[in-house]
């Protein structure tokens, strides 16, 4: 996969060097290349906004060198373009996994107010165009948005984890426990000052081990992300996770539940 990210700031990117991803880009499973926004202004101070129209506080990113920037390193090519804006869509692990089937991808990273809007206007005529959020909440610019992307994207593609299975098994991925979040995990040595594995891991039980993981993500999922297991089918729920599920105060209607 070939991954193109304009920035104002590429040094943001050391990251991409180390870990798994790092990694991936010596195998040459990913091709990351980093361009300085600056590279196409055409003044002595390399300027890349200037104040918006209508007023109001802030820089506006300038279309003139985005335009440029983007023209140059896409060349006659159609990559997907992603742009992080607080305004996007959601970035989930279902997207996640969509980014990860293309060949190509371009991120913009925007600063300040973000980049003015005829950009992404003018190249969705030509390509898709995602504008993605990865939160209710703003950063200083793009960069850490497509860190995180990247990242998530970059785990998904064939070879770059040892185990194929930990995607599968996955928080928030697709079949993994109906979304549920993941249970908590243990390994060695089997007490640790005091705390001890529980001991259903340790009993060689297929089926208890994989009914105590799913216990622990429903408690997991109800205390932290409630919303998911209100979202869940009720055809997926049994009577044991009724039972829990009561216990924990967190009601479903019984005629919505699977017997």
């Amino acid at each position: 996969m070939r991954l193109d990210i304009i920035s104002i700031f590429p040094e943001y990117f050391a990251p991409l060097d180390v870990s798994l991803i790092g990694k991936a880009r010596e195998r040459g499973t990913l091709d990351v290349r980093l361009h300085q926004l600056r590279d196409w202004t055409h003044d002595v101070h390399k300027t890349v906004d200037d104040t918006p129209y209508g007023g109001g506080p802030g820089m506006v990113m300038k279309p003139e060198v985005w335009g440029e920037a983007i023209d140059t390193v896409i060349g006659s090519g159609e990559p997907r373009m992603i742009v992080p804006t607080p305004s996007g869509r959601p970035f989930t692990q279902e997207l996640a996994q969509e980014l990860a089937r293309e060949q190509w991808l371009l991120f913009c990273c925007g600063r300040y107010e973000g980049i003015d809007s005829r950009v992404m206007r003018e190249y969705g005529s030509r390509m898709r165009v995602d504008e993605v959020s990865i939160g209710d909440y703003v950063l200083a610019g793009g960069e850490v948005a497509v860190l995180v992307m990247v990242e998530a994207i970059g785990r998904l593609l064939p070879g770059v984890l040892g185990n194929a299975c930990s995607v599968a098994d996955d928080s928030f991925a697709p079949g993994a426990m109906q979304n549920l979040l993941e249970g908590p995990v243990y390994t060695k040595p089997p007490v640790w000052r005091g705390h001890e594995v529980p001991a259903v891991l340790l009993s060689g039980h297929h089926g208890k081990v994989a009914r105590w993981r799913r216990d622990e993500a429903l408690r997991r999922t109800v205390a932290n992300r409630p919303e998911l297991v209100a979202a869940m089918d009720p055809d997926t729920l049994d009577k044991h996770d009724r039972r829990l599920l009561d216990e924990l105060s967190f009601r479903v209607e019984p005629e919505d539940v699977a017997n």
